[in-house]
């Protein structure tokens, strides 16, 4: 699962929230939601008496909530409820607030943001970089995470010219790359950096991130000229393009006296959410009370 981790505000308060690009659908954390709707001082506490009831009454599909983790506001991730559009609008008509219509014209507004994205690719790239700014990555790494995301693309799409269609292929191919540049599967590097469900790009250093996307870049030029048309090419090609990087990364290591493969994640650094800018979406609030 891909996810882009954003704070935009409602009303000066924060609210959590994650696009999930596999499934194309904005969760929000619900607890936030509970706050700004009823502007209680313990928003856990109603949300928690809420969902009882709620459960209680067999309303199950507002409380069949996911769980996804998010920066808590010492900067460290934890597990919370989150809710997409459709569980949030039903969700608003058990919570009475007098800010229930002006929330669901900002969730519209969240809606019609996405929607630009689609029409204009490039859009997305503004949000990716606004999005990792405020979650507190530096400069330099954004600039590599962001050209690492272009070369993943261009990379899915040479993958899908040759005929590869499944998911699983997709995951196979890139296990090859991986572990032919890194010794690692994806899922053995995530466990080596001590990753569960977080994205593994997005825990690379800078210099692990220019390998993989060497890796990538290289698989999609050599798959250009090859021109591969059943799996098992693809396979061949997914590791000579790995073995490329991999050659750039024994002389990088040779020089330096150690392994660039590193147990440090990116996100380790990130500045806490309370010094990260947050952006309000604009709407229509009538409402001068």
């Amino acid at each position: 699962m891909e996810n882009n981790f954003a704070i935009q505000l409602f009303e000066n308060k924060k609210v959590r929230i994650v696009w999930d690009a596999e499934k194309e659908k904005y969760y929000f954390s619900v607890v936030d939601v509970v706050q700004v709707l009823t502007d209680s001082d313990n928003p856990q506490t109603y949300w928690r008496v809420l969902k009882k009831r709620l459960r209680d009454e067999g309303n199950e599909t507002v409380t069949n909530c996911n769980a996804l983790k998010l920066p808590a506001a010492d900067g460290k991730k934890r597990m919370a409820d989150v809710a997409d559009i459709e569980q949030l609008l039903r969700l608003i008509q058990s919570i009475p607030s007098k800010k229930a219509e002006p929330f669901k014209q900002w969730l519209a507004e969240v809606g019609s943001q996405r929607i630009d994205q689609m029409i204009d690719p490039e859009l997305t790239f503004q949000m990716a970089v606004e999005d990792y700014r405020r979650q507190g990555y530096d400069e330099k790494w954004i600039e590599n995470r962001l050209k690492s995301i272009r070369t993943r693309n261009e990379l899915t799409n040479e993958w899908k010219r040759s005929g590869i269609k499944e998911q699983k292929d997709f995951a196979i191919l890139t296990n090859i790359l991986t572990k032919a540049w890194s010794g690692m599967t994806t899922g053995e590097y995530k466990q080596y950096k001590g990753l569960t469900k977080e994205n593994l790009r997005d825990n690379m250093t800078t210099l692990e991130l220019a390998l993989n996307t060497l890796a990538e870049a290289a698989t999609t030029e050599i798959s250009r000229h090859r021109n591969p048309q059943t799996m098992d090419e693809n396979k061949q090609v997914a590791k000579s393009g790995g073995n490329a990087a991999n050659l750039a990364r024994q002389d990088i290591e040779h020089q330096i006296g150690h392994s660039v493969i590193s147990h440090e994640r990116a996100s380790d650094n990130l500045i806490p959410t309370e010094n990260i800018e947050a952006i309000e979406l604009p709407y229509n609030n009538n409402d001068n009370n």
